[in-house]
């Protein structure tokens, strides 16, 4: 085990994991002791298993702690920083003066602090010169950023603080599973409920958090616009709507209003599989409320139609009169731990710091002089994640990628594919605190720090601003990733652009680069954030108070009014039928998180789930002929995968769920399809047909009991 060298005293800081970015003490002596910290108003104390065991991952015998270099017999060989970085610059070089500057490319990840997101976004465009990086983030929140840019002006996850959820009326919660996947908010929805309130949960499974909540709506996967329409045609038939702020701060109803005339509720409960009855229920409970909040998370977000679901979803929210109003409003569930800040400064394809758009003249003009290069060498925007994973090793496509903070061969949709483009580059380049399945393939693995070895800034799902602290030092011979760029740089010769490696340093830059953009940072401190416990942007001034409630006056629209968008119920980009007769949905699990390099190697997480079940009605298993904990082999259009199976009643008897923290044969996103949404590119890992067989190694599947017996066996086709 690396020896850990400590501080003395205890850290305040923060989870390493998903947005909500608990508040925690660290303790660090022999081992790493976490507690959560009362004072931060975020988790208030609590933390879920993730959190509280997060410390373990600091010392692990697995961590990587000298860069590594692929040899001339194919194996990962110890190498020094100097020969790593040096072979890096090379390659690199040797790629762009055959290939041109967008021959190398660059995928960062929402784990990554502000300030590493804003540097790999220079670095990608200063250093390298090229439009192709993105990042992982854009199998999060792209579809629900889309949306609210297009209806409100400015996308920020939820635009009011967390606590508002406790003292809503109303809330409709869909495509998300809190109870597991982020525990410690359900004390705002346990204060809600005390206060008188109702949770309505929109969810093909019978989750943990449905069985909690005061209604669950059991839709057919691919069917959220039509669900959303549907309620929103009640709301108007049975006059439900406000009107006066409909007319006052709003454009585009009329068109929305002809287009859910045609969802009447029988239309609507063939589309979704949800009963008339519980539609109108729903609609009630949200047309009656005082005040009404609109949920939504990866469930409508990760599809093909992902950006339209949203809007469908905020319609409601916006003829509810919600948004801008106390305790009230559309909001959308960040997932990844920095999935707010991380596209905001700069590391997706087609933004600058600030939350700027890169094709707009002025937002270009000021990052150029932030810089100090010359706006034409700005590249424009570049390829979305996976059509830059998809372009790997191909002619006229990214040769050379540079991977930071994202493990795309599990996280990725159709996960086979990218894994074979991955084998096709002539550089791959790993920075990570452990082998992950990518870095397994890369020709160069660079050591990186982990979360609570630097300093660094995060933002979390509501907007604010919170400073992880160092609490120990790095291992002896692993760098920070900003040291990385700053060293990669130097060695392109464009040290003059990297000065800082430094956290506090590369915050100040990203502060005057955020300046008047609408993600302004410019009035954020690491004094203000420590002396206030965080602050919400937009903040663009050191006596601005920061920004925690938004859209209460105006919109930051160019008519300063919000937008409504009709949208109509379209088919999944795969449905089901005869060969592949089953929905295939996925999502995460309490014990896990994202592709599980880090929660897979803890004891008490992998005890907790050792491997993935996959979820199936009682009615679809019996039909299949499959037995509860037997190996079945499920198989789409890209591929298969070997999980063990769970039956439950709490599923719809035409869908199979399966969690995605695990890679090789038991990857889920072998399974999904890679069709991405036409605005937000957002890939449609949410649903696409499926067919289940038990497991024959070996083989696909056998044909089912009777099959293995000399019967004929059966696929399971609900109706």
């Amino acid at each position: 085990m690396p020896a850990v060298s400590v501080r003395s005293r205890t850290t305040t800081t923060h989870c390493p994991y998903c947005a909500l970015q608990c508040g925690m003490h660290l303790t660090a002596g022999q081992s790493v002791e976490v507690v959560g910290n009362a004072k931060f108003p975020v988790n208030n104390g609590g933390l879920c298993i993730k959190g509280w065991t997060a410390g373990e991952i600091l010392g692990h015998p697995d961590r990587l702690l000298t860069p590594l270099i692929r040899d001339a017999s194919g194996q990962l060989a110890a190498a020094s920083w100097d020969a790593a970085l040096d072979f890096i610059a090379r390659r690199i070089e040797e790629v762009q003066s055959r290939d041109g500057p967008d021959a190398v490319g660059v995928f960062g990840g929402g784990s990554l602090t502000n300030e590493k997101a804003y540097l790999l976004g220079k670095f990608a465009r200063v250093a390298l010169g090229t439009s192709n990086i993105d990042y992982n983030g854009r199998f999060c929140m792209s579809s629900a950023a889309a949306a609210t840019t297009k209806a409100f002006g400015l996308d920020r996850g939820l635009p009011f603080p967390l606590e508002d959820i406790a003292h809503a009326g109303v809330v409709l919660l869909v495509g998300s599973n809190v109870a597991e996947t982020m525990p410690p908010i359900m004390q705002y929805f346990e204060a809600q409920q005390e206060n008188g309130g109702k949770l309505i949960v929109v969810d093909p499974r019978r989750s943990a958090t449905a069985l909690w909540a005061t209604r669950h709506l059991s839709l057919r996967p691919g069917s959220d616009a039509a669900l959303a329409n549907g309620l929103l045609h009640l709301l108007i038939r049975d006059n439900l709507i406000d009107r006066s702020y409909i007319r006052d701060r709003t454009d585009g109803f009329d068109e929305v209003r002809r287009t859910v005339a045609m969802y009447w509720p029988e239309h609507v409960e063939r589309l979704t599989g949800v009963p008339e009855a519980a539609l109108i229920d729903a609609a009630r409970l949200l047309g009656t409320s005082p005040s009404a909040m609109i949920l939504t998370a990866r469930g409508p977000e990760q599809q093909v139609h992902g950006v339209n679901n949203a809007l469908a979803y905020i319609n409601i929210a916006l003829a509810l009169g919600a948004v801008g109003k106390p305790f009230s409003g559309y909001g959308c569930l960040t997932g990844q731990g920095n999935g707010q800040g991380g596209r905001e400064h700069g590391q997706k394809a087609d933004q600058l710091p600030g939350y700027r758009r890169i094709d707009d003249p002025a937002a270009r003009a000021h990052v150029a002089r932030v810089w100090s290069v010359p706006e034409s060498t700005i590249p424009g925007p570049g390829k979305s994640a996976y059509e830059l994973l998809d372009s790997l090793g191909q002619k006229g496509g990214v040769r050379a990628l540079l991977v930071m903070g994202s493990n795309v061969v599990v996280s990725a949709p159709n996960a086979v594919h990218v894994e074979r483009r991955l084998k096709a580059l002539d550089l791959l380049v790993v920075v990570d605190f452990f082998l992950s399945e990518t870095a397994q393939l890369a020709h160069v693995v660079l050591p990186s720090a982990q979360w609570a070895e630097e300093d660094g800034t995060m933002t979390n799902l509501e907007g604010r601003v919170i400073l992880r602290r160092r609490a120990v030092e790095p291992p002896a011979g692993v760098r920070t990733d900003l040291e990385v760029l700053s060293a990669l740089a130097r060695r392109m010769g464009k040290q003059r652009y990297f000065p800082a490696s430094e956290s506090r340093d590369v915050f100040e830059e990203l502060r005057h680069a955020s300046r008047g953009g609408p993600a302004d940072y410019s009035g954020i401190s690491y004094e203000r954030i420590e002396a206030e416990g965080g602050v919400f942007w937009p903040c663009p001034s050191a006596d601005h108070p920061g920004t925690s409630r938004l859209f209460a006056d105006t919109f930051p629209t160019p008519s300063g009014r919000a937008r409504f968008h009709a949208v109509r119920h379209q088919p999944p980009a795969e449905d089901r039928d005869a060969e592949y007769p089953l929905y295939l949905t996925t999502g995460r699990v309490l014990a896990h998180y994202q592709s599980g390099t880090q929660t897979r190697r803890v004891g008490q997480l992998r005890d907790a789930m050792r491997e993935p079940l996959a979820e199936m009605h009682p009615v679809t298993a019996r039909l299949a002929q499959l037995c509860n904990g037997e190996l079945m082999t499920l198989t789409t259009r890209r591929g298969s995968a070997t999980f063990r199976l769970r039956v439950t009643p709490t599923i719809r008897e035409d869908t199979v769920f399966v969690p995605f923290h695990w890679g090789g044969e038991q990857s889920a996103n072998r399974l999904t399809n890679p069709s991405l949404d036409p605005t937000s590119k957002m890939p449609e890992f949410k649903v696409c047909a499926v067919r289940a067989k038990a497991h024959a190694p070996g083989g696909e599947g056998r044909e089912g009991r009777e099959g293995r017996e000399g019967g004929e066996g059966r696929e399971a086709r609900p109706e």
